[in-house]
């Protein structure tokens, strides 16, 4: 099937390149056309519903409204300068279309005022709440940011739209940054595997290529779809890899089989038969480990999955129809333009006595490098995971400045709230019974560890006990109605009743998910619910929202990336080992993450919990991207089996044809994952090293000592499969044979010449 394609693409390859090249613009109109895209989210948490009950009692969402702080250095917010001043830089916000409400000091009472006024720091704030759902708000945001200014008064923003808009932003800065740094990086190593300028580029082009397409395609789905920027930098940062991965194989063996005599056409259908099967089996278990992030639905995860497997199944078409298509037309030109460097790849016959020292001291090899795998993967097991919140962004950005200096002047305002939303079967929610049981649950969670302050309705005045307060809210004296009516609508609407906790606790801590847990403890207030929301109810649902999905992820990924290399390698104890030994290496990569961003080492000075999308993320991805390397050094070591029957020999010779070239591939990978490295959103950072890291292990103790040594124990029987895998095999055109098909001869057809000395 593999070769039949090589041979369809050379005699074709004008009308490939140009289908390429129509897709390509229209890809390039996609991404010029731009797209609204959206942050991390979570949809159908407890938090969520908790949080949207607030909004319908005190009218605005916390999501779409954003705090606007004015700092004066010599007035103080009493002085009428200073009120005068902040009114002014809100007046065009009052009649913008885009904005919901606007709610400054002049619009609440004395007391509210008071509270969100600092007149030591010249320092107060007021809530700006924008329309429509959040990713129509986040798009409305900066031209709204920009009519916000004042001559007199410093402004800064803070809240969950600026920090979103602070987040795309940078993550599209990080972006660009990488790829800057990504490309040169792998064109270097290229050049320096095949020492030709031409033969060195393609697959540089074929990533830039895959990458231009997906991210082009994501941006035309966000139109009608919710897609986060991550799966915008995810797009990037796998496809680029894995498209120069396919391409260096599919260009390596071409020019092996030109070295061996064969003509182009031959020399093309050979590499495709044998290379773009690999390509075509790696690209399917990386895109079977992408597409199981679909068990995540209604999280930016499943966005992340999607663009992750379009860009990886761009990668894999390309190399196996556009690359193809350009070696045919260059011919012996993809050896042009030779520049004398310094070899990669190492000596002949280097790999095969490595293989041979392995294979004579298996037991010996093995137990050390997986004592050492164990050892780097330990820390894994106190991880700790929170979600990404301003801490995340970097200290010069707008969003975590106003964070900073509202916990500095407003520490009520900065610290851990917890919004308890009760819902009762009918209306008015503040009947005596009910009143009596808001009172009680408001002093329960008043006595609950690490609680400051509880506002509430029906608690808080020591004047009052829980009779008081039943007789004050459900028959009030005169002179203080109007009052007590005010606090009754700030508390309540209909049949829902909001109480707010505020904690000394770290959002992400410990200690506030403690209280989230005991309040969730017992939901009955009276004849009502109630539902927990806030920022570190937020974490605990979403950290359980990916807990519940992981096994199946995980199982679907393994069963998977199983059966794919059963039908490619013919084998059962082969698919088993590399499913084992892809655990190994995600182990070690898991544990340096938790040892460099949350105890904080390295690159990470400032250690916090990591986001629990990490793990999920990186394991369905590098699962599957672990299995490039595998299935080229199995699939060399299956052909030369096939011909000698000798399982020692063929450890060898797989070994000593592919691992200069896993080397050369694994130092791309790296260098591609460690240019995401420098990105500046945590999130981003922790997926390129964490990459990185699982590539740069899984190519050498895994393939390197473990692979042979474990080949050596089994023997002949890694090559053992069932008749009716076999059978399978055959039906679907995968089954070995002694010797590569032939084609016919062309009158046209090149002439053969062999590839520069030093090609891979």
């Amino acid at each position: 099937m593999f070769y039949r394609l090589g041979q369809f693409t050379f005699r074709h390859r004008w009308p490939t390149l140009i289908a390429a090249g129509v897709f390509l613009t229209v890809a390039v109109i996609a991404l010029i056309r731009g797209g609204t895209l959206t942050g991390g989210t979570v949809a159908g948490l407890e938090a969520q519903r908790a949080d949207e009950l607030v909004a319908s009692v005190v009218g605005r969402s916390a999501d779409n409204t954003f705090v606007a702080l004015f700092h004066s250095d010599t007035l103080a917010p009493s002085s009428p300068q200073f009120r005068e001043a902040l009114e002014t830089a809100l007046e065009p916000l009052r009649a913008d279309e885009r904005v919901e409400s606007v709610q400054s000091l002049a619009d609440v009472d004395p007391r509210t005022a008071a509270e969100r006024s600092n007149e030591a720091d010249h320092t107060a704030f007021a809530l700006v709440t924008m329309k429509g759902e959040l990713k129509a708000a986040l798009s409305a945001y900066p031209a709204v940011r920009e009519a916000l200014h004042s001559p007199s008064l410093g402004i800064t923003t803070t809240g969950r739209i600026p920090f979103m808009e602070n987040l795309n932003s940078t993550l599209e800065a990080d972006l660009q940054r990488a790829e800057l740094i990504s490309l040169p990086l792998a064109l270097i190593v290229l050049l320096l595997v095949f020492r030709s300028v031409v033969a060195a580029s393609l697959p540089v082009g074929v990533g830039a290529l895959a990458v231009v397409g997906g991210i082009g395609i994501l941006f035309a789905v966000s139109h009608g779809a919710d897609i986060s920027q991550y799966a915008i930098n995810v797009c990037s940062l796998i496809g680029l890899g894995v498209a120069i991965d396919y391409s260096l194989f599919t260009v390596a063996r071409y020019r092996e089989e030109l070295a061996a005599g064969h003509g182009y056409e031959e020399a093309l259908a050979r590499a495709i038969n044998h290379a773009g099967k690999v390509v075509a089996f790696s690209a399917l278990a990386v895109g079977l480990g992408l597409i199981a992030l679909m068990f995540f639905n209604g999280s930016y995860l499943m966005t992340m999955g999607i663009g992750g497997a379009i860009v990886v199944a761009l990668a894999g078409i390309f190399a196996l129809t556009f690359l193809p298509a350009l070696l045919a037309v260059l011919g012996p030109r993809v050896n042009a333009l030779t520049i004398p460097l310094p070899k990669l790849s190492t000596k002949v016959g280097f790999w095969h006595r490595i293989s041979e020292w392995v294979m004579r001291r298996p037991v010996l090899v093995m137990v050390p490098t997986l004592a050492v795998l164990l050892l780097l993967g330990s820390p894994f097991l106190r991880i700790r995971l929170a979600s990404s919140d301003v801490s995340v962004l970097p200290e010069r950005l707008e969003a975590h400045r106003g964070y900073r200096m509202l916990e500095a002047s407003f520490p009520d305002e900065a610290a851990a709230h917890f919004n308890v939303a009760i819902e009762f079967p009918t209306e008015p929610a503040l009947t005596a019974e009910r009143v009596g049981a808001i009172h009680d649950l408001s002093a329960r969670i008043a006595k609950l560890p690490d609680v400051t302050k509880v506002r509430s309705v029906a608690y808080g005045d020591p004047r009052l006990n829980r009779a008081g307060y039943q007789a004050m809210l459900t028959n009030p004296p005169e002179a203080a109605a109007p009052m007590i009516e005010m606090a009754k609508r700030a508390s309540s609407k209909g049949r829902v009743v909001m109480i707010q906790a505020l904690s000394s606790a770290r959002p992400e801590s410990d200690e506030a998910r403690a209280i989230v847990n005991a309040l969730r403890l017992d939901r009955a207030v009276g004849d009502g619910r109630l539902v927990v929301g806030g920022e570190s109810a937020l974490d605990v649902d979403t950290t359980r929202f990916m807990l519940a999905r992981a096994p199946w992820a995980v199982g679907f990924v393994v069963i998977a990336t199983f059966i794919v290399l059963s039908l490619l390698l013919g084998s059962i104890l082969l698919p088993l080992k590399a499913v084992l030994m892809n655990f190994l290496s995600l182990a070690g990569s898991f544990g340096a993450l938790v040892w460099v961003f949350q105890d904080g080492h390295l690159i990470s000075a400032a250690g916090r919990p990591l986001e629990p999308a990490l793990p999920v993320l990186l394991f369905c991805v590098l699962f599957g991207l672990s299995m490039d390397y595998e299935v080229l050094i199995l699939s060399r070591m299956k052909e030369a089996y096939t011909r000698t029957h000798d399982n020692r020999l063929s450890v060898g010779e797989g070994l000593e044809k592919t691992g200069g070239l896993v080397t050369s591939a694994a130092a791309i990978m790296v260098s591609v994952f460690m240019a995401f490295a420098s990105a500046e959103v945590v999130l981003i950072k922790a997926v390129g090293v964490g990459m990185a890291v699982a590539v740069a292990l899984d190519a050498t103790l895994v393939r390197v000592l473990l692979v042979p040594a474990t080949m050596r124990l089994f023997g002949d029987a890694n090559w053992w499969a069932p008749k009716w895998l076999h059978a399978l095999r055959r039906m679907l055109g995968l089954e070995d044979h002694e010797s590569d098909p032939k084609p016919p001869v062309h009158n046209d057809q090149p002439v053969r010449i062999p590839a520069p000395k030093g090609s891979v």
